[in-house]
């Protein structure tokens, strides 16, 4: 993150947020970001220890914005019970969105020839079987989930609060979202598609009735903003993009998108107004290290129950 990037974040956080608050007690934390790992065997090893790394850094939680595996190796239940093994010795909460590799994918010969809708409600099953981070200490987190059968749907998407700061998480994968084959939507994607909708905008609604500063939103596709910015149409990722964009606009604070995916760590403002074709300057992208390379972004956050102010800062693990 260059210097004037930060100042910009900082400034424009800063400038926006002269609403009255309820008086509280101010509150300074961290928090690291990270994804597209552990790939590998070698990156298996070095994630316990990268997690202690983000322990000593001071961090008060973490996020992980999916891709526990890569797109080519089994996608079995062990190797599942085995990453919630690796999440649950963290020594922080540990809050984490599903990517593509772990499910929407899992129709390759290679990954085992699974339906990746039965992926998904394993991820279900063994990630998100309560209200509870995944870490050896906990908070609790909202969940979409609706009761339906032996599992519980969009349980993955969640959001909490700290501070002024509201954190929400969605089911967006790569490989196109899981749209389908050609021009024609899966009733899966379709199904998903709704409850994210509504999701994010009664997170947005809460955001507003809360008087929120900032909201975080985590999901782990590259939605393409590029291609988006250029008015091409993109079936698996433009009605989030168009929604994000409108309730961006509306809202008084910051807005913040986290995502992995393209494994190019970066942090940019890619929003533009649709109407000005001007950059939105209260939104931010952070995109987290990726397969080979493996890091987090630690987020530093200071008065964040009145005036919060964020300082972004990338932590590459050699």
């Amino acid at each position: 993150m260059t210097p004037a990037l930060r100042a910009t974040l900082r400034f424009t956080l800063t400038a926006l947020l002269l609403v009255p608050a309820p008086p509280a007690p101010a509150e300074d934390f961290s928090f690291a970001l990270f994804g597209d790992t552990p790939y590998n065997d070698t990156e298996r090893a070095r994630l316990p220890p990268m997690l202690e790394a983000m322990a000593k850094d001071g961090i008060a939680f973490a996020v992980h914005d999916g891709d526990i595996k890569n797109g080519y190796s089994v996608c079995s239940d062990d190797l599942y019970l085995d990453r919630l093994q690796a999440f649950q010795a963290a020594r922080f909460p540990l809050v984490y969105v599903p990517g593509d590799n772990e499910w929407t994918d899992c129709h390759g010969l290679l990954a085992g020839l699974y339906k990746p809708e039965e992926r998904l409600r394993r991820l279900r099953q063994i990630f998100f079987s309560d209200n509870q981070t995944l870490g050896r200490t906990r908070f609790s987190l909202q969940r979409q989930g609706i009761l339906n059968g032996d599992y519980r749907e969009y349980v993955e998407n969640v959001r909490w609060r700290r501070g002024r700061l509201l954190f929400v998480g969605l089911n967006i994968p790569g490989s196109e979202n899981n749209f389908g084959d050609g021009d024609r939507p899966s009733p899966e994607f379709l199904a998903r598609g709704k409850a994210n909708r509504a999701w994010l905008d009664d997170s947005f609604a809460l955001a507003h009735r809360e008087r929120d500063a900032v909201v975080f939103v985590i999901i782990q596709a590259n939605p393409n903003f590029e291609g988006f910015n250029a008015r091409r149409q993109s079936l698996a990722y433009g009605d989030f993009l168009r929604q994000l964009t409108d309730l961006t606009l509306d809202f008084p604070g910051q807005v913040i998108l986290v995502h992995g995916d393209s494994h190019r760590q970066h942090i940019d403002q890619p929003m533009r107004d649709p109407r000005s074709r001007r950059i939105v300057r209260k939104f931010t992208r952070i995109e987290t290290f990726g397969s080979p390379y493996m890091g987090w972004t630690k987020v530093t956050v200071k008065d964040a129950d009145t005036a919060p102010r964020l300082t972004l800062e990338v932590r590459p693990y050699h």
